[in-house]
């Protein structure tokens, strides 16, 4: 088994598009999971702020809502952050949803569009452009990442 933290916005749909437009690159993002059972979801858009997980769940295919397993927690809310982490917002979301489910031990991928969230050269992000979202050819990037995680 291995995480997936994922972004909505600029990953799922272009950064700042009309809400017409929104989840436009959901499937690109579903066949690349489908191509890898092992992976489960945790969500890390700041969605999660605004809609409780069970919302977030719907917009997937229900095979993959299926596989969303939880979200991570606010940045304001962690105790404890490590002080390599303390400028690196999600990326320390990341470790703390890890640690207190006991999966700090698993392989994980955040998918996103802001570097600035994670340590520079973190080998556990796939970066996508805002401006398009994921794309097709990006989303073959991705399942080569994923598989490389396993």
């Amino acid at each position: 088994m291995a995480i997936l933290f994922l972004d909505f916005d600029g990953v799922l749909h272009p950064e700042h598009c009309h809400e017409s437009k929104h989840f436009s690159c959901l499937p690109v993002l579903e066949d690349a999971l489908r191509k890898m059972p092992e992976l489960q979801v945790v969500i890390t858009s700041t969605w999660r702020l605004q809609k409780p997980l069970d919302q977030l769940r719907k917009r997937f295919s229900a095979d993959i809502a299926a596989r969303v397993i939880g979200d991570t927690p606010r940045f304001n809310t962690l105790v404890d952050v490590p002080s390599t982490l303390v400028s690196y917002e999600r990326e320390a979301e990341c470790h703390a949803w890890l640690r207190a489910n006991g999966m700090s031990y698993l392989p994980w991928l955040a998918l996103d569009d802001r570097s600035w969230l994670f340590r520079p050269f973190c080998k556990s992000l796939f970066l996508v452009d805002g401006k398009t979202g994921l794309t097709v050819t990006a989303g073959e990037r991705l399942l080569d990442k994923m598989r490389q995680l396993l």
